[in-house]
Parts: C-alpha cells; structure tokens; sequence
C-alpha cells in the first residue's frame, strides 16, 4: 500500500483546520463512543476468537474501559482546549502569558496484541481530543480484531483522518519511514528501541508504553487473604499477558506458606480447581509465546498448577518457588500466567535487588504499615503502581498511566492522554501602550535598572 499518499493526504486534511475544531472533535468521539456500543457483541466474539477472552473480561478491559475513557474525555475536554492563563513576572509588566495547547498533527498508533482492541483505541481518543489525525497499525496476531478494528474506523471516519493499516512488521517498517509528526508505541522494550530509532531520523516525538519485570511485595503485615485475591485477580487476568501484571513476587518469610494457601484458594475461586477445562480461561497468543512459557516450569519448584494444553495453546496459574534471580525466568518480562516467588526477610535486600534491574512498568506493595510504604515508594522508581492491590491504577482517568527509563517514555489516560497528543505553545500578549526603556542597551545607567530586577 502507499502509505506516502496517506499520510500525505491526512497532512492535507490537518491543514484544512478541520481537526482543530472542538465541534469536530467531539462529534468525532460521540461517533466512536457509538460504533463502540453498536459492535459490541461483535468485538466479543473478535476477542474470544483470538485470544478465547471471556465476555466479561473483554468488556471490563477492552469495551467498557473505552467507554468511560470517551465519556470522561466529552465531559472535559471544553475545558482542556481553552488557553491557559499563566502568571507574568513583575519584568514584564503590562504583558499577559498564555498557554495553547496545540496538536501536532498525523500521528502513528501501533497497538499490541495482548489487548488488542483497547490498546489501539485508547490513544487515538486522545488523538482525537486534542484535534490530530491518526494512522492506526494493530497486531497481526489477532487478526480477527484488528480487521474489525478496521471496519469500525472506515465505517464512521474517512481515510484522511483516521485509517487503520493492517499488516505484519513489514507494514511496520514501510509506515516507520514516513514523516509522522508524533508517533505512539505500545510493546515490548526491544521493538520501542527500533521505534525510537525510526523516529529519531526526523526528530520525531514518541510515546513509549513498554514493560519489564513489575515486582509485588507482600510483607508480613499485610491482609494475606485480600492481597491473595487481588493479586491473583491482577496476575492472571488475560493469562498473565498484561504489561503492569505482578511479574514477580515477594513475599516476607514468615507469611510465606500462610500466603501460598491462600493465593491457591483465591485462583480455584476465580479460575476453578481445573482452568485448563475452563471454557472462558484466555489462552496464549501463539506458538511461540506458548513454548517460550513453557520452558519456564522447569525453573525452581513448581508449587501451584504447572499443568498445560499445548493444542489449545493454555497453561494454568501457576505459582514457582525456590527461584532466584538467576533462573531464566527472572531474566526478561514473563506474559504470562507464571509467577515465581521469591521470600525476604529484610526490605532492604529486595530493593537492592529491584534496583539491579531496569526501572519496572508496575509496583505493588501490599503492607498496612505507611513506613514499609514509604520506604518502598521513595527507594524505588517505577512507572505506577498501587498500594494493596495490582492493576486498578490504570483504569483512573485522573491517573496517567506511563513508564520510566526501560519501560517507557511520557504517559497518557484522561487529561494525559490529551496532554501526550498536544504541543504547549506558550505565547506573551505585550502592551503597546507604553514601553519600558530599561530593556533597551542605549538606556542611560541600563545595566544599574536591569539588576534592580534581575538579580
């Protein structure tokens, strides 16, 4: 395809001012909000043919979350796209300063598989808030969705606003070579490389949602059967592949065995004693990623589940013990329903072991106690995170959800979103109805007047 034409005629249609208007802007979204609600059931069956999602679980995380994202973004974004007054240092007297948020114009989504619908539309609300146009590229691994995705885009916005570009990494690579003006990348750390690469060529600014190893610590204060429920709720939910799922578990020593009862009593409740019959369990992507998952059991001591379907492409939650930070598993992003334990006995020695990592996507800690929470909050960089839970933090649209060093760059969700797609044009009103004669180098005694002020 001639991505060229495209993006050429997307640029065009920019320049109308079309985009700019907020009319346009909402009415766009209400549209969305619309096709959204009308292929529901539609997108369920996408998702459950591609990944074997649940219906609950494809609403709760790819419909229902895109609905409330649009129906926070309407109700706001009146006051979003207004200027900002600003205050004016007592050096510029008689001028005024202000703010303009401005798009920057067409833009490139590329959205993963792992929640294939949501992912690809959730940055395009924010494309669309603050007034850009959009090239979307979805996952080729699941296929029936992103050519619905497809459908749905082409059904309500023409071409040259938003189009959606099906196709494998070769259609990555040929859109990677057009002049975008602002691209956004959700996936893995190794592909956010290539992308920032791409964009560098034309000084392109990114948005980078990646991922890492998400440490969760249990300390031995903690509501054992809550943080066992939740954490189980946030690990397995998608089969583990979820960017912010608990990668890794701590646990203090003297809960260990405690927390392990109940953390298996949680998953039977939530997935039942045999989920690899559980008609609505979510399977793994591919092939590949299956085998990749598989090769972790051999890693410490299997405690919980270890069992797999290799036709049908699932392994139960599992829980591995006895690891350490030299097994495999531990080496690279897990995705998946894998989740090894580790115990500690001082806080000290985990964040000296987190801190021999990259910076993680996620952190959770489960703790009653606000020291042990400040100590881990100020000692750890991390993207986001929650206190005594996993997960819940990016449905918050008054929480922009983003990574740090390795697992990401900038943020986005509610007003983030908006901010991620708009550039800050800052712009000073002066006064012509005098003019100050000490900024002037032919003022007599100017450099005397000028330090009165600057100093």
């Amino acid at each position: 395809m001639d991505y060229s034409s495209l993006v050429l005629k997307q640029k065009q249609f920019f320049l109308s001012g079309k985009t700019k208007e907020i009319d346009f802007r909402k009415e766009a979204l209400q549209k969305l909000r619309g096709a959204i609600k009308n292929n529901e059931q539609q997108l369920i069956d996408a998702l459950k043919a591609d990944l074997n999602k649940s219906e609950f679980e494809a609403y709760t995380t790819e419909i229902g979350i895109l609905l409330e994202e649009i129906r926070f973004t309407l109700k706001h974004l009146p006051s979003w796209v207004k200027p900002q007054k600003v205050k004016t240092p007592i050096t510029h007297i008689g001028s005024t300063s202000y703010v303009y948020p401005e798009p920057y114009g067409v833009t490139l989504i590329i959205s993963p598989w792992n929640y294939p619908f949501q992912l690809a539309v959730a940055p395009l609300i924010g494309a669309i808030a603050a007034g850009n146009c959009a090239i979307i590229k979805p996952s080729e691994l699941t296929p029936k969705t992103s050519q619905l995705l497809s459908l749905i885009i082409s059904s309500i916005f023409p071409r040259e606003f938003v189009a959606v570009a099906e196709g494998d990494v070769e259609t990555s690579q040929a859109l990677l070579n057009e002049n975008f003006d602002y691209i956004f990348f959700t996936g893995s750390v190794q592909v956010g490389k290539v992308i920032m690469e791409a964009a560098a060529k034309n000084l392109t600014p990114v948005t980078l949602e990646l991922g890492g190893k998400s440490p969760c610590i249990v300390h031995e204060d903690a509501n054992i059967k809550i943080a066992a429920k939740r954490i189980a709720w946030g690990k397995f939910m998608n089969a583990g592949q979820t960017c912010v799922a608990p990668d890794y578990l701590y646990v203090h020593k003297r809960i260990k065995e405690d927390f392990l009862l109940h953390f298996k009593k949680a998953t039977e409740e939530l997935y039942s004693e045999n989920p690899l019959s559980n008609p609505n369990f979510t399977r793994i992507v591919s092939e590949r990623h299956f085998n990749r998952l598989q090769s972790f059991l051999n890693n410490g001591t299997v405690t919980i589940g270890g069992n797999v379907n290799k036709e049908g492409l699932t392994i139960e939650p599992t829980v591995l013990t006895n690891i350490s930070w030299d097994d495999p598993i531990m080496q690279d992003e897990i995705f998946g329903p894998i989740l090894p334990v580790m115990e500690y006995e001082q806080l000290s020695d985990i964040i000296e072991g987190i801190h021999n990592h990259p910076n993680p996507l996620a952190l959770y800690v489960f703790s009653e106690n606000e020291s042990i929470q400040k100590e881990v909050l100020n000692n750890i960089s991390f993207g986001g995170g929650c206190i005594n839970d996993t997960v819940y933090h990016l449905a918050s649209p008054y929480l922009p959800f983003g990574g740090v060093g390795n697992s990401g760059i900038g943020s986005y969700h509610g007003k983030g979103s908006f901010n991620t797609f708009s550039h800050n044009k800052s712009v000073l009103k002066q006064t012509t109805k005098f003019d100050l004669p000490f900024r002037y180098p032919n003022v007599k005694d100017g450099l005397k007047k000028i330090k009165l002020f600057l100093k």
